[in-house]
């Protein structure tokens, strides 16, 4: 399970009922048509089944395409109704719970993460203690712990696809060392954002889940969004995921559908929300601030984080050492939990997302409220940090919409 990133912006929904995206109420980009032959063209030629993108400017989706199936076999096609699954995106849920816990006194993000979560003292640290490592570190990935959650990948079918307890992850606490001196630099990091929802299950006495469904989703009104399997009433939405395999023996591509659901585990906190585009973009309004001259919705993103919350969360902490894709345009730079990508004189604020066979990113241009959100259920062999994956050539266009 990698790292990811992505952005998205709505408007208004017909309904709840319908959760469709609106009809275009401004013109699409100059370069929409081009963009879209391209999005096609690349991932049809990864073997991707099925993807979606919209571009938002001010709150308002401007253009939108979807491509492919839902479910190949039954020749299901992607629609505005769509779930999919977005990976590492949902650790900025989890970063903007720790910043409400801030604002409302509970927490210092300069605050010992063992102060809550003292099971990480078993972890050996060769450079002093595991109680330098801070909230603020966990948050931008500078904690020194491990990428994946597993210390193993033999990815046996009789394997759970995730840890399913925490009990699991303090048992292998003991075997377990921090990579470097704690502060010192950016290393992506998926157990950190476990032990920062910990920090919040341990402050509210609530789950994860229903922390962030009672402080985040339902004041922004996600009510399509959800965490694990999928529900009943909304099962037949939901996107199917596969992997796009070369066979080294014949040099053909096999595509592997995996099924709809899946369970994350005990990696919920850092990969694990579903849902349709419109709750994303919703979500994505917020991080905007696009209310469009609604007084009463903007008192409501002030009440789930206020505006300088954001700005704090978006200033640069540590540098990825990423250069981004061979144009050589982007420099990127995390802060607290998004990641800022620099290319030109323009700056962008977004995330990725990668886990199963979904791969998603969202990006916005804080300067114009411009933003951009591409999903795919389907991951090549390789990740989508592979050379010039259909991913990061669509990256590449898909930013140069909203510059």
């Amino acid at each position: 399970m990698i790292r990811y990133r992505a952005v998205v912006l709505l408007v208004l929904v017909e309904s709840v009922a319908t959760a469709r995206l609106p009809a275009q109420r401004t013109i699409p980009p100059a370069q929409w048509a081009a963009f879209t032959h391209t999005f096609d063209a690349y991932t049809d030629s990864d073997r991707v089944v099925g993807a979606s993108v919209a571009v938002l400017r001010d709150g308002r989706v401007i253009a939108h395409h979807e491509h492919g199936f839902a479910d190949r076999v039954l020749g299901k096609p992607i629609t505005e109704r769509t779930i999919f699954h977005y990976g590492s995106i949902t650790k900025t849920l989890t970063a903007i719970a720790i910043m409400q816990l801030r604002d409302r006194g509970l927490l210092s993000l300069d605050d010992p993460v063992t102060r809550y979560v003292p099971e990480l003292r078993r972890v050996h640290d060769a450079y002093g203690s595991v109680d330098s490592v801070t909230l603020r570190m966990l948050m931008s990935h500078a904690g020194g712990f491990r990428n994946g959650t597993w210390p193993y990948s033999e990815g046996k079918p009789w394997q759970p696809f995730e840890p399913t307890e925490w009990s699991q992850l303090v048992a292998m606490m003991p075997y377990q060392e921090l990579l470097f001196k704690p502060g010192s630099r950016f290393s992506y990091s998926n157990p950190g954002y476990i032990y920062l929802a910990r920090v919040v299950e341990y402050l509210t006495g609530d789950p994860w889940e229903t922390y962030v469904q009672k402080n985040i989703l339902s004041p922004l009104d996600l009510t399509k969004s959800y965490f694990g399997v999928s529900p009943y009433y909304l099962a037949a939405d939901r996107s199917h995921n596969y992997y796009a395999r070369r066979d080294s023996a014949t040099g053909r591509d096999a595509v592997i559908d995996n099924g709809a659901d899946f369970d994350p585990g005990i990696t919920i906190p850092n990969g694990g929300w579903n849902a349709p585009l419109t709750d994303i973009a919703k979500y994505l309004a917020f991080l905007t601030n696009a209310a469009q001259g609604d007084t009463a919705l903007l008192a409501r993103y002030a009440m789930v984080l206020p505006r300088r919350d954001l700005l704090e969360m978006w200033q640069p902490q540590y540098s990825t050492g990423s250069r981004g894709p061979s144009d050589g345009g982007l420099d990127e730079k995390i802060g607290l939990s998004f990641f800022i990508v620099q290319r030109g004189t323009t700056t962008f604020i977004g995330h990725t997302g990668e886990q199963a066979g979904f791969a998603s990113f969202i990006y916005l241009n804080p300067a114009t409220a411009d933003a951009v959100v591409v999903v795919f259920n389907t991951l090549k062999e390789g990740g989508s940090g592979s050379a010039r994956s259909s991913f990061q050539v669509i990256r590449d266009r898909a930013l140069d919409l909203i510059r």
